[in-house]
């Protein structure tokens, strides 16, 4: 019989800190998702915007009092002619963008996500979705990204955003890939809304020899034993999870999904065909409304039944405040809670 998942995983219990963990202090709060040795490169998206620029008069950068925390800085100090600080007016911002958008300016407006998808939705939904105006959002802190509780825990944007027409939707991995989206997001004409990893960004999928392309899913490893389906962050944790699996002769595949809307369909559904093995979705956001469900969608409409379908997301709740490794691990996105769970799907 086929078995459907939908639940986040639970609470990690508090013995976790007397298991040998270090006691994090409060600026883990702020960390940076990249693991210890890891390597990083800083401010993708600034440094891609600024190259981006010098090849496009149209380009003008945007924010709401969060230059430094979006990267856009960097665009700042190049092109300070062709940067706007409107202030902490999030709703300002994104009607301003959409007016520069109609006089022929191609506006890359950065905020935080949960400013975006909550406090400015309907200014983007009204003057920018239904316009079809050429403004790219790009918004950080998304969904676990932040330890300052649910006011800056964007956890359902994807779900806001998948859900208006006219709007891309893309959740890149690493600083790679965002480098890679920022001139596709250019050429795609029309409104994008991309989430954003600042500061001293991971690099994962140069190893893998990665191509962004909107629209576009990308199978990163195989294996027969499990059918991991990520996108953002939470690709880089799969491919942790894997390495981790593989030391149990647990083989796992990891097919990455950076554009959640138009959704690469397709792709999707031909990776879930092969029997026998669980199709696990994996996603920085919450299990209502975002990939997971897209997914699902997908396999139905397809008529595609994968011996067992589970999430791995964050749950329908308001998130804690505390420092980021704990949180991934409490609300099972952690790399070795991801690896734990798929254990226990594949029945080893």
């Amino acid at each position: 019989m086929n078995h459907v998942t939908r639940k986040a995983a639970p609470a990690a219990p508090p013995a976790a800190a007397a298991a040998g963990k270090p006691r994090l202090t409060t600026s883990a709060m702020i960390a940076s998702i990249a693991a210890e040795g890891q390597r990083t490169r800083p401010a993708p998206f600034g440094h891609a915007l600024v190259a981006l620029a010098r090849e496009n008069p149209a380009v003008v950068g945007m924010t709401a009092d969060l230059g430094k925390y979006t990267d856009l800085h960097i665009f700042s100090q190049a092109f300070p002619e062709r940067f706007y600080q409107m202030g902490m007016a999030e709703q300002l911002l994104f009607g301003a963008a959409s007016g520069l958008a109609a006089e022929g300016f191609m506006p890359f407006a950065t905020t935080y996500a949960v400013f975006a998808s909550r406090r400015a939705y309907d200014f983007i939904h009204q003057t920018i979705a239904e316009e079809n105006r050429n403004v790219k959002i790009v918004c950080a802190l998304p969904g676990l990204t932040s330890g300052y509780g649910p006011s800056h825990q964007a956890a359902e944007d994807l779900a806001l955003f998948r859900a208006m027409p006219n709007m891309v939707v893309i959740d890149p991995c690493d600083a790679h890939e965002i480098e890679q989206a920022v001139p596709v997001m250019a050429a795609h004409d029309g409104p994008v809304y991309m989430r954003l990893l600042r500061g001293q960004v991971p690099l994962v999928l140069d190893e893998y020899g990665y191509t962004f392309e909107l629209g576009k899913a990308k199978m990163l490893r195989d294996g027969p034993d499990a059918l991991i389906v990520s996108s953002g962050i939470m690709t880089m944790r799969a491919l942790e999870a894997a390495d981790l699996l593989r030391q149990d002769k647990v083989e796992v595949a990891v097919l990455h999904v950076p554009t959640i809307k138009p959704l690469d369909e397709a792709t999707i559904v031909e990776a879930a065909r092969k029997s026998g093995r669980p199709v696990i979705v994996a996603e920085n956001h919450t299990v209502i409304g975002g990939l997971g469900e897209a997914v699902a969608g997908a396999l139905l409409r397809s008529g595609v039944a994968p011996a067992s379908f589970h999430q791995i997301g964050l749950p329908d709740t308001f998130l804690d405040a505390g420092a980021l490794p704990t949180l991934h691990d409490r609300y099972g996105i952690s790399a070795a809670a991801v690896a734990e769970q798929v254990k226990g799907w594949t029945g080893r």
